[in-house]
């Protein structure tokens, strides 16, 4: 998986799940339309994160510090970004793929997000995970102290996509 090329070694990682009615094509088709912003939850989330959003689809991340680094039409979208996400703005990097892989300033973070989906069964298994390399102790400490409050948060932002992708899907 395009993850595991990106970023294999993590300090800390979060995953969530969800069963759906529908092939992998069609999962990734409504994955591919649905504007997240239109979810009250999501957009609310990000505001207080101070990411004020118009319209936030997977294709509109690489017009963010979010960069796409892959994609594997049909089974795995990946973006990724590095900064230090426990300051107020994030001190967020301007990067690429080819950079992503070798960003390794002291004091910073690079965290990756992925949606995934595979057939199971009569449906399909849609999958995120998001995985944070600390580039040294210090980051590691900021990072886990930020991470302790904003975690609950990301992974609902993060179910919610899932939920959303979902009824999506389940209605084409």
């Amino acid at each position: 998986m395009l993850i595991d090329e990106y970023l294999p070694e993590y300090d800390f990682d979060e995953r969530h799940a969800i069963d759906v009615a529908a092939s992998p094509e069609t999962i990734y088709a409504a994955a591919k339309q649905i504007d997240f912003s239109e979810s009250f939850i999501v957009r609310w989330l990000l505001r207080l994160r101070g990411m004020s959003v118009s319209r936030l689809t997977l294709d509109s991340f690489s017009h963010s510090k979010f960069k796409v680094l892959g994609e594997v039409p049909g089974r795995e979208f990946l973006v990724g970004l590095a900064g230090r996400f426990w300051l107020p703005w994030g001190n967020l990097q301007d990067i690429d793929a080819a950079s992503f892989r070798k960003f390794d300033r002291p004091g910073f973070a690079k965290a990756v997000w992925n949606f995934s989906v595979e057939k199971d069964g009569n449906g399909s298994h849609l999958s995120t995970e998001t995985r944070i390399k600390c580039l040294d102790a210090s980051s590691r400490r900021s990072f886990g102290f930020y991470w302790t409050f904003i975690q609950p948060f990301s992974g609902l932002i993060r179910m919610e996509m899932l939920r959303s992708i979902k009824r999506k899907a389940e209605t084409l």
